[in-house]
């Protein structure tokens, strides 16, 4: 036990004016709660109270302790009553760290949408494909590939994430479409740096695998700049599920061997193990969830 809770058992014994009342209260022993009285007494080096059988007594150094004793358990009350205002209100920052590609993606989202929702929030948002620390950096939330055994964060899966192969109409009506993964040989690849195998892109299909040496003049580790090389008919590109739904909707973008699929990974979203998450990082986390569902849903349709 803490001196607070030493001192809580000290103020209520004088209230009750009777051990027995008292540990009913604290839902303690009459003996554990003596033995709080002496170690309060022991720590101040004082007597606190003179002890009969049937009454009980303060001491001048008592009477001194209790009303301070009675404001500090008042303070923390005070303290306790603003955590959990705080907790429950939708004001005050939200940090969150997430990959580079991602986070460009849904910013316009997390811009407009989610601040017309939650005007008094203000956002934080962290762009970074290196690992931190979330703890150590102070982030409330973040979205990683991987959590590997880090037992001081919570994970919740978002998204099973796959690379389509896409291409502008531009492209395919000068260069032809690719109806095989071996056709690609033939074909410009737009490539990405962030892998050491950027040359060799890999498929399956009803349990065989291909793997395909691509060429390629533009090669980058920003998805980004992927996605805008794609779009103006430099070549063939391999982008994430979530960041291309809209331009193979509206055509700006066509998928290509839709009948093969290309490697599956996991996105989750993670927060350091806190318990009871606030309310202004659980709206967050519950917009982002949204977000991704409207993403594949966006994509089912296609």
């Amino acid at each position: 036990m803490s001196e607070m809770d030493d001192l809580t058992a000290f103020a209520m014994l004088v209230q009750a004016n009777s051990f027995t009342l008292a540990a009913q209260w604290l839902d303690t022993s009459t003996s554990q709660l003596s033995k709080r009285i002496s170690k309060l007494e022991k720590s101040f080096g004082v007597t606190l109270l003179h002890r009969t059988t049937r009454s009980l007594t303060l001491t001048s150094a008592g009477a001194i302790l209790l009303p301070e004793a009675r404001a500090l358990l008042a303070q923390r009350d005070r303290v306790r009553d603003a955590m959990a205002c705080l907790s429950e209100s939708l004001v005050g920052c939200v940090r969150m760290t997430v990959p580079v590609s991602l986070g460009e993606t849904f910013l316009e989202g997390l811009l407009d949408e989610f601040a017309a929702r939650y005007p008094q929030l203000q956002m934080e948002l962290d762009l970074n494909n290196q690992f931190c620390d979330m703890r150590r950096d102070g982030f409330d939330l973040g979205i990683r590939s991987s959590v590997g055994v880090d037992e001081r964060l919570v994970a919740k899966p978002l998204l099973s994430l796959q690379e389509l192969t896409c291409a502008s109409p531009e492209y395919l009506a000068e260069h032809g479409t690719p109806h095989t993964p071996e056709s690609l040989r033939v074909h410009r690849c737009l490539l990405n740096s962030h892998y050491a195998g950027r040359q060799t892109w890999v498929y399956h299909q009803s349990h065989e695998l291909s793997r395909v040496n691509v060429r390629g003049t533009f090669a980058s580790n920003h998805y980004g700049l992927l996605k805008k090389a794609a779009l103006v008919g430099a070549g063939i590109a391999r982008l994430p599920s979530y960041m291309v739904h809209n331009e193979l909707n509206d055509g700006r973008l066509v998928w290509l061997l839709r009948d093969y699929q290309t490697p599956v990974s996991s996105l989750f979203l993670v927060h350091p193990f806190e318990g009871h998450l606030p309310r202004r990082i659980q709206v967050m986390a519950d917009y982002l969830s949204e977000w991704f569902e409207r993403s594949n849903a966006a994509l089912q349709k296609l």
